[in-house]
């Protein structure tokens, strides 16, 4: 599992060293806050789960809990990427943390904490994230899954104007993270087209709903 694991995490860290090239190509010299969107991701994360608003009925969607988790990851990632690009010896740290889970005090108080080391240490707590998903039912293979299709699905959005406000994030009365969901159910990961699979498949969809608008 461990050679799975650091392979998988290599893949996804050369996966987001081009999502962030794409955005900016020259990102590792920006410095930009990754600490600052991991922990206003946790709250989004803690929207999605459910259960806190005591002044109202809520529901927790647990797909889109994973996705935010995986918002969360890609943040993460960034923070761990050098200007060496060592990916190598970031992947086998990540896997080490992995193997080092910290316990959590139900899932909320796992992501304040997530958040609260992210904003106070400027730090991404790798080992918080095995506890936050095996609540909501859910592993590392679970993770990789869904970031190659998130990683998919940024780029997709970049493909058609995210960055100059004419993508459209609601397809058909619903947003593109939902669309997702579907269309990795029916994909296969280990397919090496699997990649491209998932973006033909938002492209189908997309242009369905642009031509019904």
């Amino acid at each position: 599992m461990s050679d799975t694991l650091a392979m998988k995490a290599r893949i996804m860290l050369r996966m987001q060293d081009d999502m962030n090239a794409r955005v900016d190509p020259d990102w590792l010299e920006r410095g930009r806050e990754w600490y600052r969107a991991v922990w206003i991701e946790c709250a989004e994360l803690m929207d999605h789960y459910g259960g806190w608003k005591w002044w109202k009925a809520t529901t927790g969607d647990h797909a889109q809990a994973l996705l935010e988790i995986v918002d969360i990851w890609h943040f993460g990632l960034s923070m761990r990427i050098t200007p060496a690009r060592d990916f190598e010896r970031a992947a086998e740290t990540l896997a080490a943390e992995w193997r080092s889970p910290r316990a959590i005090d139900g899932f909320l108080g796992g992501v304040e904490r997530l958040a609260l080391t992210a904003l106070d240490e400027r730090r991404f707590d790798v080992a918080l994230i095995p506890a936050l998903l095996a609540e909501l039912g859910r592993g590392y293979d679970d993770l990789y899954r869904a970031y190659v299709g998130k990683n998919v699905l940024n780029f997709f959005r970049q493909d058609h104007g995210y960055r100059d406000g004419s993508y459209v994030k609601t397809w058909e009365g619903r947003e593109d993270n939902e669309h997702l969901v579907e269309v990795l159910a029916g994909l296969d990961a280990d397919d090496e087209r699997f990649r491209t699979a998932v973006y033909d498949g938002l492209a189908a969809r997309y242009r369905a709903a642009c031509a019904s608008r």
